[in-house]
């Protein structure tokens, strides 16, 4: 990832509705979820999400992909790893124990451990 590709991601994530859009699918996993139902959990009209998933997707960190009448919406795990280890390449000046307790931060959890 370079510079230019994460200032795009942060600005996209920069915006309540849309951080919480990445948050919620990231919980969804590879299931992802419908537009309408991202729309009803972030409490935001179909067309509010339509324009913060168009910026997301723009920004690489969502997919949509069409199944049957529904656009599935699924977060991009790989942008979002990368982002990720974008902030922590350089990490603490070649003393990687300095940042254990980031990179454990950021390994999975269970879904109730997340809130949108």
């Amino acid at each position: 990832m370079n510079q230019k590709q994460a200032l795009g991601a942060f600005s996209a994530l920069s915006q309540e509705t849309r951080l919480s859009i990445v948050r919620l699918l990231v919980v969804a996993g590879p299931d992802g979820m419908a537009a309408g139902l991202l729309a009803e959990k972030a409490g935001v009209s179909p067309s509010n999400i339509s324009f913060h998933l168009k910026e997301l997707e723009h920004a690489g960190l969502v997919s949509q992909q069409r199944e049957s009448r529904s656009m599935i919406y699924r977060a991009n795990i790989g942008m979002l790893g990368d982002l990720v280890r974008f902030l922590m390449e350089d990490c603490c000046a070649g003393h990687p124990e300095v940042c254990a307790p980031a990179v454990q931060a950021a390994s999975c959890r269970t879904p109730a451990q997340v809130t949108p």
